[in-house]
């Protein structure tokens, strides 16, 4: 166990939500057919997250894609300035900005000044540094908490994540900036080793846990995590690239979630029913068949079909669907009804493309 550090997180309304749980969804990039930066449509994604309740936004993150961070795209600034932007004009609520950071530290500690300028209040820390060890990445972390409260975040291994040890994420927790931990791993053992590891820190208390693990989101968040040391732990809420699609479903689900923990027999059957079915809508999304090829692709054909976005470009246009991929979407979304918000979205598509 690490020594005992001196809490130094602010007290913000947005930190104190994000302890407390929310749905966030991981922010697209929209695009014009060109590849060019479609403000109007980047816009109405905001506003669509912002009206279908969520408590935040993540930008900047692999769903937004990595390369707007290289020199001949320089779309970093860009779409963390006009996601804040909208967010502080229109929100009228607490909510959670994230902003990604990638990189070595000097990178990570760099993209993390932008974000704090823009007013974002936590960054997502990718542990994708190649080379680094553990305690590299815990330095890493430290600088970058230096500037805003810091995520961890543990990625699968086929999209670029490594093995971390249990006791690399109880020194994580122990970090005085660490606010949260997102648990993404696609596994249930290495997702136990984690919440049984921030569980035995000793700022365990004041780090919230979410869940990326797109697989098995309800399992996640149904789940008590017994402890040795102290209180069961439960998932706070979801972090999550399928959140960004049929979000205003998403938000009545996490709500369906809480009345099961708090022992509604009805939403927890609910609840029960629909974690195989949004396991079987992200296996289209994501293209897990494909090998996550086709994943940020999958988001945006769910948003282009409602509207939200005009097509699926990706900054690299070979980044496009999987064979048979679009059917995989149309099958879920017909099959499960509780799934998509179409009318959400259509009631409001005009005015938030305004």
């Amino acid at each position: 166990m690490s020594t005992p550090s001196t809490p130094s997180l602010p007290s913000t309304p947005a930190l104190e939500l994000l302890a407390r749980g929310a749905a966030i969804p991981a922010h697209p990039l929209a695009l014009h057919a060109d590849g060019t930066f479609d403000e109007r449509r980047q816009r109405a994604l905001t506003r669509y997250y912002l009206a279908s309740g969520a408590g935040g936004a993540a930008v900047a993150v692999h769903t937004t894609q990595f390369e707007i961070r290289e020199p001949a795209v320089g779309l970093f600034r860009p779409v963390l300035e006009l996601a804040a932007e909208t967010i502080d004009t229109e929100a009228g609520r607490p909510f959670v900005k994230v902003a990604g950071a990638c990189g070595y530290t000097a990178q990570a500690v760099a993209e993390a000044t932008t974000a704090a300028e823009l007013g974002y209040d936590a960054v997502l820390l990718s542990p994708a540094v190649p080379g680094a060890d553990e305690k590299g990445l815990l330095e890493r972390a430290r600088a970058v908490g230096e500037v805003l409260p810091v995520i961890g975040f543990y990625l699968q291994e086929a999209v670029g994540g490594r093995y971390l040890s249990p006791g690399f994420w109880s020194a994580f927790t122990d970090l005085p900036n660490t606010a949260a931990v997102k648990i993404a791993p696609f596994d249930r053992y290495r997702t136990a080793d984690v919440v049984r590891a921030v569980a035995a820190a000793d700022r365990a208390g004041e780090v919230a846990l979410y869940t990326g693990n797109d697989d098995d989101i309800v399992g996640d968040l149904l789940t008590p995590y017994g402890t040795a040391n102290g209180p069961q732990r439960w998932f706070a809420g979801g972090l999550l690239g399928q959140w960004a699609v049929w979000t205003s479903s998403a938000v009545t689900l996490l709500d369906d979630v809480r009345l099961a923990r708090a022992g509604d027999h009805a939403a927890m059957v609910r609840c029960l029913a629909r974690r195989t079915e949004l396991t079987d809508a992200n296996s289209a999304v994501f293209d897990v068949r494909g090998a996550f090829r086709g994943c940020i692709a999958g988001v945006h054909e769910v948003l282009r079909r409602q509207g939200l976005l005009a097509n699926i470009r990706c900054l690299d246009p070979a980044e496009t669907l999987s064979p048979g991929q679009a059917e995989e979407i149309t099958r879920v979304a017909a099959a499960y009804p509780w799934l998509t918000d179409d009318a959400f979205v259509a009631e409001h598509l005009d005015a938030w493309l305004s």
